[in-house]
């Protein structure tokens, strides 16, 4: 069992968990964990649970997900860099990697699971690009516990898994990222249906800090540099989290590890507001957004509302690392990817090929030192790999509704819903 409070970032008040999201004094801002282990040490448990030193968990669920982290030579050697790390997060067996669902979005939602089933009682609703959606649909599968999905239209061929989600309600919008989230928070109104809670959970947080965890241990030392691509922002806040407590453990160097975040041209709202050094994204930070949102070659890279602005959020972690954020084109990504697949033997989510996008980028105007230590997040990928090996079981929506549909009607659905499975 991890022992560990919560505090608010805003007020320093400290409390304790009941799977809590915001600050009980209605601080805005991020609350984040306290561990009472200051020295982390990997225990003997299944998968990312080997971590729960620094997870707001009771207990394990069993599973092999975990971020694998290697030396690179193939890329490293294309690019010339002395000291690149690939800290992998997707389905690679023959690296030791077993994240079925090809993202790390495991990491968030195996913690997040376990975490709801030790603080509170409910089903847990999660809105989606596609990425997250599909894990939480994949721990549902393992598990049985009930969870809602609601996702853009688009996303409906992303949410499959490795056993039948007999446990998952899915509900598909017309319309983007924001209208999937947007009405996954008119749902949660219901009785009985708690918020996954995005940014503000600490267990997707520290789930996806474990990728700064698993890369330091295997580097010996905090990287340098950070390279991540990023919608809301939450890996971005995750990796920083993660560095204050390696720093606080003492074995791994005093120094943090620059941030250097990634977005997908032309939807690019963090990178607008950052390069004015504004805590606020305006409207026109954003604009024509929904034709933007069609034309990235990585969509899960579309929040419209990221965790930017908020007290302990990607404003906050890039003035406090000197950290970047940057764009990169969809043909560089492709191109990217094409050629961290040639390198490195493995294909990459589109999300990760825009990072390795940003790593050319910067490294080609300068930002980047050809001997510093970087820590490369590929943030998913095997999917030819997992096809390949393992069985696919697509889930269809259950609902299929419109930013038209009276909620009156989706009410009805759900509630029925939840009378059978919760």
């Amino acid at each position: 069992m991890s022992e560990y409070i919560l505090t608010c970032l805003q007020c320093n008040h400290e409390f304790a968990d009941t799977y809590t999201l915001t600050c009980p004094h209605g601080c805005k801002g991020l609350i984040r964990t306290r561990y009472a282990v200051r020295q982390i040490t990997l225990r003997d448990e299944p998968g990312i649970f080997k971590y729960s030193d620094w997870l707001p968990v009771t207990g394990s669920i069993p599973t092999l997900a975990e971020p694998i982290c290697y030396k690179s030579e193939g890329l490293a050697g294309i690019l010339n860099l002395s000291n690149l790390w690939i800290a992998f997060s997707g389905y690679w067996p023959d690296k030791g990697a077993f994240t079925v669902s090809g993202s790390f979005k495991e990491f968030e939602a195996f913690p997040t699971m376990q975490r709801l089933a030790g603080r509170t009682k409910g089903v847990i609703l999660v809105s989606s690009a596609g990425n997250t959606g599909r894990a939480f649909a994949e721990v549902s599968a393992q598990t049985g516990q009930p969870v809602i999905i609601v996702i853009p239209e688009t996303a409906q061929s992303r949410i499959f898994t490795t056993t039948p989600a007999s446990n998952v309600m899915l509900i598909s919008i017309s319309g983007d990222y924001t209208d999937a989230i947007s009405l996954g928070n008119k749902i949660c109104t219901l009785p009985g249906i708690i918020p996954e809670g995005g940014a503000k959970n600490v267990a997707r947080r520290d789930g996806m800090g474990t990728v700064m965890v698993a890369g330091t241990l295997a580097m010996g030392v905090l990287p340098d540099l950070y390279l991540q691509a990023v919608g809301s922002g939450t890996g971005g806040i995750a990796a920083y989290e993660a560095s204050l407590r390696l720093i606080a453990d003492g074995r791994f160097g005093k120094r943090m590890p620059r941030l250097l975040l990634f977005q997908n041209e032309p939807f690019v709202p963090m990178v607008r507001a950052w390069s004015f050094r504004r805590r606020e994204i305006w409207e026109e930070d954003m604009p024509d957004a929904e034709n933007a949102i069609t034309r990235v070659f990585s969509d899960v890279l579309t929040n419209r509302e990221p965790a930017y602005g908020v007290a302990g959020g990607v404003f906050d972690v890039l003035t406090a690392t000197k950290g970047i954020m940057g764009s990169v084109s969809s043909r560089d990504a492709k191109d990217a990817g094409n050629l961290f697949s040639s390198c490195e033997g493995i294909d990459p989510d589109p999300a990760a090929a825009v990072c390795v996008a940003g790593l050319i980028q910067a490294l080609r105007s300068g930002v980047i030192r050809p001997d510093e230590k970087i820590l490369l997040n590929i943030t998913g990928g095997g999917y030819l790999m997992r096809e390949k090996n393992l069985p696919e079981y697509v889930k269809k929506p259950d609902m299929r509704v419109t930013k038209a549909t009276p909620f009156k009607k989706i009410s009805a659905r759900v509630q029925r819903w939840m009378r059978l499975h919760a």
